[in-house]
């Protein structure tokens, strides 16, 4: 008795939503805004992209895999744009403009975080300002490029899927 309650509760509670995560978001719309969110989380100026991608996901019903994958391909843009975002957002913010260097924010960030954080806090809270201006657009005209052919090839499989069948 007690192994088939527990085969039960590992089925319903751990394998049906794991599943269900992999399966869900995969119209046309759902992958478009999976691969544009990704995008736009993904280059978020501070290190917390898994998590805001898996909760935008899950709240979204969007395609968890895709949305990861994405995020985890545009890693050296986030890295490549964290000093464009801190820029931006001294600017946005009148804020002087504190002398970085991307490797060495990398460096004093592996070796001591919290003293990282205080020195860099403001300057960090500069980068997520800008980003929250970009952000919007950037998913949008991602949103917007990527769903036409996306449509595309879905109306592409459903065609192939309805010459396949015998009549």
């Amino acid at each position: 008795m007690a192994q088939t309650s527990f085969a039960k509760f590992w089925r319903e509670r751990v394998v049906a939503p794991i599943i269900a995560q992999l399966i869900q978001g995969v119209t046309p719309q759902k992958m478009a805004l999976s691969i544009a969110l990704g995008f736009s989380l993904g280059v978020f100026p501070l290190p917390v992209t898994t998590a805001l991608c898996a909760i935008a996901a899950v709240r979204l019903k969007l395609n968890q895999p895709i949305i990861q994958l994405v995020n985890w391909l545009v890693y050296p843009l986030q890295l490549a744009w964290l000093l464009i975002f801190v820029r931006l957002g001294e600017w946005i913010m009148h804020a002087p403009q504190m002398p970085l260097s991307i490797p060495e924010l990398i460096q004093k960030f592996h070796e001591s975080p919290g003293k990282f954080s205080q020195e860099f806090g403001m300057t960090a809270l500069h980068g997520v300002v800008a980003w929250l201006f970009v952000a919007p657009f950037l998913t949008a005209i991602t949103f917007s490029v990527l769903l036409p052919p996306l449509k595309g090839i879905a109306d592409f499989q459903a065609n192939m899927a309805k010459s396949r069948r015998p009549e």
